[in-house]
């Protein structure tokens, strides 16, 4: 007996009208406040209609053009050593090693710690003063750095703050991805001469490419949408050095409460991460070159 066609949609239809229902309502609520000024804590019948004047000034606002540029610098730095050290720990630990159980846990702790808590972990860290990153450089006879005073310093501290906490997840995607390669290819290409190297980087890895991609895809979408550990660390300081584009919405909502200009550079972060999923579908499907 033939599955009708209407099955699929019958069991999967309440869960696409819940997500649609949780995403929809939030961006389309976020389009009609760019397009008003309104302050917080008035009622909306006292909201003004602006039209485009909400796009107009955020697009002419240097700062947000120097907060996405922030963005960017940030996601493609923090992503890339993420990617490499993930890869390399999942490579590292995909045969059975002594006390392998004890690392793979080791390895994933940070990915399950908030992220206030990431945060103020590592602003006591780099504190100025009684910070452990200056007390480790001390022993190495490195005078102190006032590293969340000065604005190189301070974006390499949320750079590190971001890899040390989102490294397991790719180290957890990989190890997944390898554990379901056929060992029988690998076997194979060792009789045929391969060394390791080749075995890794010519047989192993391009047989994950699609879970290295989505991978890839999900850490950077993620990395245009992180707050609270820059909140938390920098505060986007100092200056606007480590401001990105999801701080600098935050600020000009509630410490300016310029929501509507906050809702119209909303609608440019979301372009951007719409994009980047848009990417994240194509690059992850595997069936994609047997569609018709």
């Amino acid at each position: 007996m033939r599955t009708p066609r209407w099955a699929p949609a019958l069991f999967v239809g309440p869960a696409v009208l819940v997500m649609a229902a949780a995403c929809l309502y939030p961006v389309l609520s976020a389009f009609q406040l760019a397009g008003y000024d309104w302050n917080m804590g008035t009622p909306w019948s006292s909201a003004r209609w602006v039209g485009w004047d909400n796009f107009v000034s955020a697009f002419s606002n240097p700062r947000v053009w120097s907060s996405l540029w922030t963005t960017l610098l940030f996601a493609a730095v923090c992503v890339s050593a993420e990617m490499v050290l993930g890869i390399a720990l999942a490579l590292a630990l995909e045969h059975p090693v002594r006390g392998m159980a004890f690392f793979r846990t080791l390895f994933i702790l940070p990915m399950m710690i908030a992220p206030i808590a990431v945060g103020l972990a590592w602003r006591y860290m780099f504190d100025a003063q009684f910070g452990l990153i200056n007390a480790l450089l001390a022993v190495f006879g490195i005078g102190a750095k006032t590293w969340l005073a000065d604005p190189t310093l301070a974006f390499i501290a949320i750079v590190v703050a971001d890899v040390w906490q989102w490294t397991p997840f790719v180290f957890i995607m990989m190890i997944a991805a390898l554990a379901n390669v056929d060992s029988s290819v690998i076997e194979a290409s060792r009789i045929d001469g391969a060394r390791w190297w080749q075995q890794t980087f010519l047989v192993k890895l391009p047989m994950v490419m699609h879970v290295i991609a989505i991978t890839l895809m999900m850490r950077l979408i993620d990395a245009f949408r992180v707050l609270e550990v820059i909140y938390v660390l920098t505060f986007g300081g100092p200056g606007d050095s480590t401001e990105i584009l999801s701080l600098h919405i935050y600020k000009t909502a509630f410490v300016g409460q310029q929501l509507g200009v906050a809702a119209a550079i909303s609608v440019l972060l979301l372009v951007v991460v719409a994009l980047l999923s848009w990417g994240a579908l194509r690059l992850s499907n595997p069936m994609k070159g047997e569609q018709r």
